[in-house]
């Protein structure tokens, strides 16, 4: 954990109908002294989104190496490479030559998010999905965060429905492919 970083708990539930997955959660998330509140919140949001098997958070902002959240599978072979916010396209090239599956979750406006890569080589880029939420909800979930949280994350055709400390929102999970 880097010095400063402020530890998070969330703990609840996981039901992605969409993909099968159903989990219980209990997530100890270090929010680093330069991630912002959303950041932290997409961070896992995509964690639950993209639940399987060897899921896990990596050294976060403070990692140049990793991603946000990486899968493994059980030789330890990296199979999912994702980023929150807005990564470079040379991040992505390299998570892309890396992983199965690269994939970007973003609190940000998409469409500018997608303007840093536009004619930026990217390998692979028609397999890689940027993935946001509708206008206003993660601010209106980070405005509900506690260290401590108690939380449901819910799916059902890509319909995001996410309980956070007793308040209740939803969203679209909009896709916007690379090419």
């Amino acid at each position: 954990m880097a010095a400063g970083a402020v530890m998070h708990t969330f703990t609840g539930s996981l039901a992605d109908v969409d993909r099968g997955v159903y989990e219980e959660l209990s997530l100890r998330v270090a929010r680093h002294p330069s991630e912002t509140d959303s950041y932290m919140l997409v961070r896992v949001l995509a964690f639950c989104l993209e639940w399987d098997e060897g899921v896990a958070f990596s050294e976060g902002i403070s990692s140049t190496d990793e991603p946000a959240v990486v899968i493994r599978d059980r030789t330890g072979r990296l199979t999912g490479w994702i980023e929150v916010g807005a990564p470079d396209a040379a991040r992505l090239h390299h998570g892309s030559k890396l992983a199965e599956r690269t994939a970007v979750y973003t609190h940000r406006d998409p469409a500018k998010v997608m303007a840093l890569w536009a004619g930026k080589r990217i390998h692979e880029a028609e397999r890689i999905t940027l993935h946001s939420f509708d206008d206003g909800f993660v601010d209106a979930a980070v405005a509900v965060l506690e260290r401590r949280n108690a939380i449901t994350v819910s799916v059902t055709e890509r319909q995001l429905y996410l309980e956070l400390n007793g308040s209740t929102l939803s969203s679209a999970i909009h896709d916007h492919p690379l090419v």
